[in-house]
């Protein structure tokens, strides 16, 4: 079965971008094309896809996460 799919090369692997119809260990031949980076308008519409289906509150919450400094900070030893 021949399948089509994008990928992300990303420290030094392909990275699929959705779930593979493959057994684990699978042997694949692949041909590499490299596709055209993404335009803004693309970017902004899969940036609007994380938030799909969560509520308003829950929204306020991973941004108030993501905003939160601690939370990338490590303890003082």
């Amino acid at each position: 079965m021949t399948q089509k799919v994008e990928a992300i090369y990303e420290d030094g692997v392909l990275k699929p971008l959705q779930p593979l119809a493959l057994a684990e260990h699978q042997r694949v031949a692949l041909m590499i094309r490299p596709l055209p980076p993404l335009d803004p308008d693309e970017i902004l519409e899969l940036a609007h896809q994380v938030y799909a289906g969560l509520s308003d509150e829950e929204i306020a919450e991973i941004e108030a996460i993501a905003l939160d400094r601690s939370n990338f900070m490590r303890p003082a030893e």
